[in-house]
């Protein structure tokens, strides 16, 4: 059998044929680079060779450009006890190639920086109303500070490869366009630009739909499952669509906006315009003023509060009237997508305890497939502001799919 090595040796060098040579070279490089990156354990170059099928001479070549690089690491070697050259560990270079995430929420905006091998390396997160604000002077006060935080790395030898900006609303990836975030009041809107981050790449996405990406990566508990939804709730609640761990985004991107499912036509206005809208029952600020908090608390007031009416209730858990909203707009997802895991993220990670029991009861209710089906209803794993992280991966993700441009 011909493996990509040796077709990639016997390519001629003239005309058509040395572009196909050079695309190869792209090919092998990233095949190189995903074989380093993706593997529970270090791989010696024996082992990225027997992992792709590429011969140890073409393998040799490429790690020494990705060395170069900065973006594979060579650990010290180890002989395992065996005769012959001693096998060289390769990893995920760190603090070199870094990614930028960055994120306007109703209340706070964020900036974290994340290495190639998923390492935090400056995380900076500032409080803030922003309900019906100025995007102008919103985005001018982010891209202050993510200059800011660029200078740190910058200063400490690391390179930001990009950058990925989370907003919480209707946005088109194709165009760079926000169409409408209700909670903050904007439409209509190109963000980018406003950020005044020069030449750095930045690209927008969907909060919820970055921080479900976050998700696929796992934490410390449990592994992340290969298709779920995934629900972020705050201020606003939205959500994602995983299916075989890659986001089903519909016809525009514009999929998961669950904050506007309907659970009353009579219900209350929405900041959408419609009535009854689940953010209205569920949504951070709705839950404070059920349970007699200013909107504007904390959440760690909310879950303090719940705490203590368990406390005086033992054996019973505190009410949240918004589970059972909540469950209603999921069955609702569920019946339709034909999934059976439900990430809770974002506030809702942090409110499980009250929430579980009749969100499952309201599932095992309305879902038709409920008697056939395990429905599992999970805390996310990603950790706070996951839009952030999910953003940072995305940059290094996209620099992992293309390494040669780094090389």
């Amino acid at each position: 059998m011909t493996t990509a090595g040796t077709a990639h040796e016997t390519t001629t060098r003239t005309g058509p044929a040395a572009a196909r040579q050079h695309s190869l070279r792209e090919h092998n490089l990233e095949l190189v680079a995903r074989a380093v990156f993706e593997v529970p354990e270090p791989l010696s170059r024996a082992g990225v060779a027997a992992a792709t099928g590429l011969a140890r001479a073409t393998v040799s070549t490429l790690v020494d450009q990705l060395v170069a690089a900065r973006l594979v690491r060579e650990l010290p070697a180890v002989t395992g006890g065996r005769a012959g050259r001693p096998a060289v560990p390769l990893v995920p270079a760190p603090r070199s190639v870094v990614g930028l995430g960055l994120e306007v929420n109703v209340d706070y905006l964020g900036v974290r920086v994340l290495d190639l091998t998923g390492d935090v390396v400056v995380d900076r997160v500032v409080p803030g109303a922003l309900h019906d604000s100025d995007p102008a002077v919103v985005l001018r006060r982010l891209g202050d500070l993510a200059r800011e935080v660029c200078d740190v790395v910058a200063a400490a030898g690391m390179t930001v490869a990009g950058a990925r900006l989370a907003l919480p609303g209707l946005v088109d990836p194709r165009t760079g366009l926000l169409e409408v975030a209700p909670n903050l009041g904007w439409s209509t809107l190109d963000p980018v630009p406003l950020l005044g981050l020069g030449e750095l790449p930045v690209r927008i996405a969907n909060e919820a739909k970055l921080a479900a990406l976050a998700e696929l990566a796992g934490g410390s508990d449990v592994a992340a499952p290969d298709s779920f939804v995934f629900v972020s709730g705050d201020v606003g609640i939205g959500a994602a669509i995983v299916v075989d761990r890659a986001l089903f985004l519909g016809e525009r991107g514009w999929n998961g906006e669950i904050g506007h499912v309907v659970v009353d036509p009579a219900g209350p206005r929405c900041s959408c315009g419609a009535f009854g809208c689940l953010e209205q029952y569920a949504g951070k600020e709705a839950m404070m003023r059920a349970a007699g908090l200013p909107p504007d608390a904390p959440l760690a007031a909310l879950v303090a509060l719940l705490t203590e009416r368990d406390a005086a209730a033992p054996g019973e858990t505190a009410d949240l009237p918004a589970a059972r909203a909540l469950g209603s707009a999921l069955a609702d997802f569920v019946n339709l997508l034909d999934v059976s895991t439900i990430v809770l993220g974002g506030a809702y990670t942090e409110l499980l305890p009250w929430l579980r029991a009749d969100v499952e009861a309201v599932l095992a209710d309305r879902v038709l497939a409920a008697p056939f089906v395990d429905l599992e209803v999970r805390a996310a794993q990603a950790g706070p502001q996951a839009a952030l992280t999910g953003g940072a991966r995305e940059v290094l993700r996209a620099v992992l799919a293309d390494p040669a441009a780094w090389v």
